[in-house]
């Protein structure tokens, strides 16, 4: 019984290296020739007399080097602007089959010195690069935001194709100060001494946030201070200014329960037996909640026209809560929870700085998350 079950698992296994190891005759069949190539060779360097796997080859690299052939003089043939692409890309794969052939001992046996286009893929090349330049030339000359960015894309392509080319490396700086929106961001004022610590930590939060922005490489953001050193001219200004907050509302609940508990042992006879009874008492609760909010105004304004783009309010509330008990009369007639509570004493709530700070946070997530939503689809 064991050797028959080994016997499965080898031939089983056998028919999956068998089934992996195929000749490319149906990639043939279905004419992707490439792929043909590129499973004829896998065989024949595993298995160099296979007699169908030369076949496919053969067959396989005639019609490839055919078809490469026949869709690049079609694309010269175009009048697409960025044909060159296509013809660089054609080239690239006629060499790539070359290269494997050329790996392949067997391979060349059947494919002797298989065509490389070295010359014609780098004239192909220079040839894309150049209307790449001229593409974002045009857009550059727009003189337009929208088109300067599309020009620095141009101008990267360029430099993927032909690292140095011309000048591109200067025209595609140009087209990305061209393309960028600067944001000074204005400080916000709190006209209090006594949130003037949350305030700054506040600001500190907003400040590292612009500072990390990357989604958008076309936007800039600058703190007040830096824009004034640097000199910066910006597009846009964005504002932010509490319309109102309140810190520190106190509101005190009291909530008062009469209890009672029946079946309870209130004494014992002479005889040592327990006499049973009624306890009562009067659960006073207290609840006490501080609470502390505020709402930010954002506004982006363009610098040119003065004109409001965006403008957006932002609620934050904070309430900090406790709660504590006493108690008149029997504490059997309280359960455990309530006896619990009547051991604890009123807290003393946060200072006003911290409060403060607290209404800011859910404030902060909604500005950071609507600033990237805005500037990210810039």
């Amino acid at each position: 019984m064991k050797n028959n079950s080994r016997l499965r698992y080898f031939i089983y296994l056998s028919l999956i290296i068998i089934g992996g190891c195929t000749t490319g005759k149906k990639a043939l069949q279905k004419g992707d020739y490439d792929a043909s190539v590129a499973k004829a060779v896998s065989r024949l360097q595993n298995s160099p007399k296979n007699s169908e796997a030369m076949q496919v080859l053969k067959t396989g690299y005639d019609l490839a080097l055919q078809d490469h052939l026949r869709k690049i003089e079609e694309a010269k043939a175009s009048n697409d602007l960025f044909r060159w692409e296509s013809v660089m890309y054609d080239y690239q794969k006629i060499n790539q089959l070359a290269d494997e052939i050329n790996s392949c001992p067997a391979c060349l046996t059947v494919v002797p010195g298989p065509t490389k286009y070295i010359n014609e893929l780098a004239d192909s090349k220079y040839n894309a690069a150049a209307a790449r330049y001229n593409s974002g030339l045009g857009y550059l000359r727009e003189n337009n935001r929208q088109s300067a960015k599309k020009a620095y894309y141009e101008f990267e392509k360029t430099q993927n194709l032909q690292p140095t080319y011309k000048d591109t490396k200067a025209k595609m700086e140009d087209a990305y100060w061209a393309a960028v929106t600067r944001v000074v961001v204005q400080p916000i004022i709190v006209n209090s001494g006594m949130y003037k610590l949350s305030a700054d930590y506040f600001q500190q939060q907003i400040d590292q946030f612009i500072g990390n922005y990357s989604r958008n490489k076309f936007v800039i953001f600058y703190g007040e201070t830096q824009a004034t050193d640097q000199k910066i001219v910006p597009d846009q200004v964005l504002s932010l200014n509490f319309d109102d907050f309140v810190v520190g509302q106190t509101y005190v609940k009291e909530r008062v329960e009469k209890l009672k508990r029946d079946s309870v042992v209130i004494g014992e006879t002479r005889e040592k037996k327990p006499i049973y009874g009624t306890v009562k008492a009067t659960l006073s609760i207290f609840e006490k909640n501080i609470s502390s909010s505020g709402l930010l105004d954002m506004s982006i304004t363009d610098w040119g026209t003065k004109k409001l783009v965006r403008q957006q309010k932002f609620p934050g509330t904070y309430v900090w809560r406790d709660s504590w008990a006493t108690y008149k009369g029997d504490d059997r007639a309280l359960s455990k929870q309530q006896l619990a509570i009547t051991r604890r004493r009123e807290q003393l709530p946060p200072p006003p700085s911290t409060l403060f700070l607290e209404f800011t946070k859910p404030i902060y997530n909604q500005l950071v998350d609507d600033i990237s939503y805005y500037y990210n689809n810039l």
